[in-house]
């Protein structure tokens, strides 16, 4: 029988179709569409460093040159930027407050987390993978200190069918001058919870999802991965670390190596059941800590931050876009059976 679960941070309500339970295979691939045409050329390839935006930042080999060959990560604007850089935007309101808006001022930045074309990132050493980790941290910080931005969203597209317009691995970062709508509704949620029972919401699920350990995928000393309690896709993952902090540009030296071990498993084990899907993965944390406001603090104490991996094995239509509700046909203890048990 199938069954709605609710999701205690998002306030979302899911279906769990159990009757059109589904086993890994069931998602692979026709052999002939898991063949993509080669790219004629890739921009974000070593050697083509002067066919994208002069990088703004970059981890190097000693001695290279910026914009040159030598480097292991490196990070560019966006050539076709949703938004661009420039001061505070001022509010428009018009029609007796019907319409409102801003001028489109953020940051759009692509990190390209290799210099080798096919190494995604769970092919990746961990050494390489800990470059870019600290690359995400080191923008995060640098822009936290433009205080206009109040909003800092670091996101990952892999494949096509995931929004992925080249096969180079990447990921992006766009800073809004607004706090998106779904992180004001996590912050409430949470807010709500701590005011209730002085604890983080977050800290409290995972001291009890690692006492059940039935959606328990993998762990180590500092982070655990997971399917969460009511996912709204097939075989969702969430990595949270286990030391409270709000913001990710506060991750610890020895917590970078944690989580470069952790997305490796997390992502590999997706790459081994599922035959390497394409899938979108995005990291929520706390609104600028720099530009602060009465809420900083509260933030602070209830909100815990953390990464979601979505594969994308499944579309939305039209009961999920008119109501709100997903269906998901595979219950979140079956997924994590199937993914614990390809450990690597």
């Amino acid at each position: 029988m199938s069954e709605l679960r609710k999701d205690i941070i998002s306030g979302r309500w899911v279906i769990i179709a159990a009757e059109r339970s589904k086993r890994p295979d069931d998602f692979r691939p026709a052999a002939e569409e898991s063949k993509k045409a080669p790219e004629r050329f890739c921009p974000f390839c070593e050697g083509n460093e002067d066919k994208t935006p002069p990088e703004v930042y970059a981890v190097r080999k000693k001695g290279t040159k910026a914009n040159q060959p030598g480097w292991f990560v490196r990070v560019v604007p966006n050539k076709f930027p949703a938004l661009t850089r420039g001061p505070a935007p001022e509010e428009k309101i018009d029609g007796h407050g019907l319409f409102r808006s801003l001028e489109g001022i953020g940051v759009h930045e692509v990190i390209i987390e290799s210099p080798h074309h096919n190494h995604e990132l769970s092919d990746l050493p961990l050494a390489q993978i800990k470059k870019v980790i600290k690359t995400y941290r080191q923008r995060l910080r640098k822009i936290q200190a433009e205080l206009q931005y109040k909003y800092i969203h670091i996101f990952k597209n892999k494949g096509r069918e995931a929004g992925a317009s080249l096969s180079h691995p990447h990921s992006q970062l766009v800073a809004t001058p607004i706090v998106p709508k779904k992180l004001v509704e996590e912050l409430r949620s949470c807010q709500k919870f701590y005011d209730q029972f002085k604890e983080c919401v977050f800290c409290r699920l995972i001291k009890e999802e690692i006492r059940r350990g039935d959606r328990l995928i993998y762990q180590n000393d500092y982070f655990c991965v997971l399917t969460p309690f009511a996912p709204r896709f097939p075989f969702e993952m969430r990595v949270y670390p286990f030391r409270h902090a709000a913001w990710f540009s506060e991750i610890r030296e020895a917590e970078i190596s944690g989580l470069a071990e952790v997305l490796k498993q997390a992502l590999g084990r997706l790459k081994d059941v599922l035959a390497d899907p394409a899938y979108n993965f995005y990291l929520h944390q706390g609104p600028n800590p720099n530009a602060p406001t009465e809420q900083t603090l509260r933030v602070r104490k209830s909100f815990h931050w953390h990464l979601e991996i979505i594969p994308v094995l499944t579309r939305a239509a039209g009961f999920e876009w008119g109501t709100g509700f997903y269906i998901n046909p595979v219950s979140p203890e079956v997924a994590a059976n199937y993914l614990r048990s390809a450990g690597r």
